[in-house]
């Protein structure tokens, strides 16, 4: 049996590189510095319209740069990194983001346009990232620990959040928004010095008898699994966009109290995403799980439709519900999307992967705010249960091949 991390055998414990562990943990880091400046801007809107006499337009936008430049780039580092590695792109990325992040702090340009226009290059750079240290895990870690791996990676972006809001607002209140934004550069430079020392590029091997090595995408099972993987984007944006406002504005929560409540259900949620990746090691299987946790989305959404018409205590328990099971199945499909496309083309296809998800989530929540708005909770939170339900179908259960474990 072979000793080769990235082979689709598992070989035993003790025969596996130690350093697996502290690469993942530097791919972590890394994602949790970019995750903070990408999904950090807006917690300083209220400082930047206080020193600047910007409108929530004009801020919009300068929220919107990170992540627009991020999503134009996701793909093209995903053909970097299955062309060079995985080490380099990250570190110029990082480097990148760092840089132009660092200057905007110590000299913000006075055009709101060339502000955006900067913030934007640097979600470009942060892009690098998110294929490479997925691409990273996969080159490192057996079959039978990828989804453990996979679920701890997935903690990145909502760690990075947490950071973002718990420190941004307090050192935009002292230093001022773009100062406070540059602690997040900095974060970004110091990821890129780690990855330099510590990560290493996955190792490079034959393919095993069962992989593709031809372009993935001539068959659908990417497309059916990119498609259902952004269906899922649906009700877990549901969640985490309307929770605090739900109860605040409907059950007359304590603000202070609803964000205590949101962010705790949101730690169980990373909790979660881990144990969902343990679930799957001992299933041998990332599609099964998945598409049991579309059905539980669907029940969740449903719960909380019926409990915001009826009976609030239900609504409140599918919060806490939903900010597990709705986010629990982002790190399967990140995990299947690379083996299903193999060596030769994870990168490409964890950036086509990342692209999907981001598009809905930037969708998601104007759509649902327009829907409740117009409606209810409980018909906007009906027509999100509609997403998971169609996931159920249109996830490639029967394309995933034999368990992992009979591999």
């Amino acid at each position: 049996m072979s000793a080769d991390p990235d082979t689709d055998e598992a070989p035993p414990a003790a025969s596996r590189p130690r350093r697996r562990w502290a690469i993942l943990a530097v791919g972590v880091l890394a994602q949790t510095a970019a995750s903070s400046f990408v999904y950090g801007v807006p917690f300083l809107v209220p400082t930047l319209r206080d020193e600047r006499g910007l409108s929530l337009a004009q801020v919009g936008v300068l929220v919107a740069a990170p992540t627009t430049g991020l999503l134009l780039t996701l793909v093209a580092w995903g053909f970097v990194v299955d062309r060079v590695g995985e080490r380099f792109p990250m570190a110029v990325g990082l480097g990148l983001a760092g840089v132009v992040v660092g200057g905007v702090a110590l000299s913000p340009p006075s055009s709101l346009v060339a502000i955006a226009l900067l913030l934007g290059v640097g979600g470009m750079g942060a892009a690098s990232v998110n294929a490479a240290s997925g691409r990273l895990i996969m080159g490192w870690f057996a079959v039978d620990e990828r989804g453990v791996a996979m679920g701890i990676r997935q903690t990145a972006q909502p760690l990075g959040v947490a950071v973002a809001a718990l420190v941004l607002p307090v050192l935009a209140g002292v230093e001022g928004p773009f100062v406070a934004l540059g602690w997040t550069g900095l974060a970004c430079l110091g990821a890129a010095v780690l990855v330099v020392l510590v990560a290493q590029d996955a190792p490079r091997r034959a393919p095993a008898a069962h992989e593709p090595t031809g372009n993935p995408y001539r068959v659908p099972t990417l497309y059916r699994l990119h498609a259902a993987s952004a269906l899922l984007v649906l009700p877990q944006f549901a969640i985490s966009a309307f929770a605090l406002e739900y109860l605040v504005r409907e059950q007359h929560w304590q603000a202070g109290i609803a964000g205590v409540f949101v962010a705790v259900a949101q730690i169980l949620g990373a909790a979660g995403r881990i144990a969902t990746g343990w679930w799957s090691d001992r299933v041998g299987s990332r599609l099964r799980p998945m598409r049991q946790l579309a059905v539980g989305s669907a029940v969740v959404m449903l719960g909380f439709a019926l409990g915001s018409a009826w009976v609030p205590l239900i609504a409140v328990a599918a919060i806490v519900v939903g900010a597990i099971v709705t986010v629990a199945d982002n790190g399967l499909a990140f995990t299947s999307t690379a083996e299903i496309a193999g060596q030769a083309w994870s990168g490409r296809a964890l950036g086509v992967q990342n692209t999907t998800q981001n598009v809905v989530a930037s969708a998601a929540p104007p759509v649902l705010g327009a829907l409740i708005g117009g409606t209810s909770y409980a018909i906007g939170f009906t027509v999100a249960a509609l997403a998971p339900l169609l996931a159920v179908v249109v996830t490639p259960v029967r394309a995933e091949g034999p368990p992992a474990r009979e591999r």
